[in-house]
């Protein structure tokens, strides 16, 4: 008798259980039937159903048929569809995060879902206003196929290398043109520096002093030399071209003949003035000096002795 009744006992607490668990299938049957049938319809339909809070679709005359070919499957391969509809759609929320909502719509509307966008109607992008560059999407991948407006490249123009800059020296004119600086300016300014060294008591303002005097001494004695040098080449030129157009063939002087040339000219010069015997006297001292140098000492007394 105990053994009956808790028999019936056991059956009827197994009974509630297998309903209540029928009960849970069957709901989560019908959500899945709902979401199903959600993905059957459009967005548009979905918020028009929602806005007038007719969301609850009407699933009694589709859950039987559905159910019953729900419950053939096994808990394993709902799972595993589940997953596949998860994935499917974070796949979607990827493909739709660049898209509007009306893109979204336009290409849900026929019932396709696509969500290529390259099909879709491209976005038109704006300006903030007329001078501003146009505003492109940072998402969008620029291709690296695009047409750019190429901008002439600008040149920098150095004038020291420049053609146009670039001439023949003349210095003949050269000459003429900065004469008066070694003729006029540089004496002057001598002058004015050798007062400043006998006023002067500073021994840093007299050394600058007389290293300013001996640079424009050089640079006077240089100009001059040039200038000796020019001239003589020149009369040169002048007497060779006179020549070649009687057919005679040009003839260049070597340095060791324009040197012949300097002292003649400087001879001629200094027997005018009157100071040829006074430059021959220095030039013969300075040459005894010179060779005074290379002449043997007189031995000592002491050195003989031995």
């Amino acid at each position: 008798m105990g053994k009956g009744t808790m028999g019936r006992g056991t059956k009827k607490s197994m009974n509630h259980s297998m309903r209540e668990h029928d009960e849970l299938d069957k709901e989560f049957f019908e959500k899945k039937i709902e979401k199903l049938e959600n993905e059957d319809m459009s967005i548009e339909e979905i918020l028009k159903a929602r806005a007038d809070s007719s969301h609850i679709t009407d699933t009694s005359s589709v859950i039987s048929n559905k159910y019953e070919d729900m419950s053939r499957t096994t808990v394993e391969e709902i799972l595993r569809s589940l997953a596949d509809d998860g994935h499917k759609r974070k796949k979607e929320k990827l493909e739709y995060k660049d898209m509007t909502i009306e893109e979204i719509l336009r290409a849900r509307a026929d019932g396709s879902h696509n969500t290529d966008t390259s099909k879709v109607i491209p976005k038109k992008f704006h300006r903030a206003n007329k001078n501003s560059p146009m505003e492109m999407s940072s998402k969008v991948r620029v291709s690296t196929f695009r047409e750019v407006i190429q901008v002439p490249k600008k040149l920098v123009r150095d004038p020291r290398f420049d053609s146009l800059s670039r001439g023949t020296f003349d210095p003949d004119g050269f000459k003429k043109r900065y004469s008066f600086v070694f003729d006029e300016e540089y004496p002057k300014e001598k002058e004015r520096l050798k007062m400043l060294i006998k006023k002067s008591k500073d021994p840093n303002v007299v050394e600058e002093s007389q290293k300013q005097i001996s640079s424009m001494d050089k640079q006077i004695k240089s100009w001059s030399r040039k200038s000796v040098e020019s001239e003589i080449l020149s009369e040169h030129i002048k007497k060779e071209r006179e020549a070649a157009k009687k057919g005679k063939q040009p003839y260049y002087l070597k340095k060791s003949e324009i040197r012949e040339r300097k002292l003649i000219k400087k001879y001629n010069e200094l027997k005018a003035v009157g100071k040829l015997d006074s430059y021959i006297e220095k030039r013969q001292k300075r040459n005894a000096s010179k060779d005074h140098r290379y002449m043997p000492y007189r031995r000592s007394d002491k050195n003989t002795q031995e």
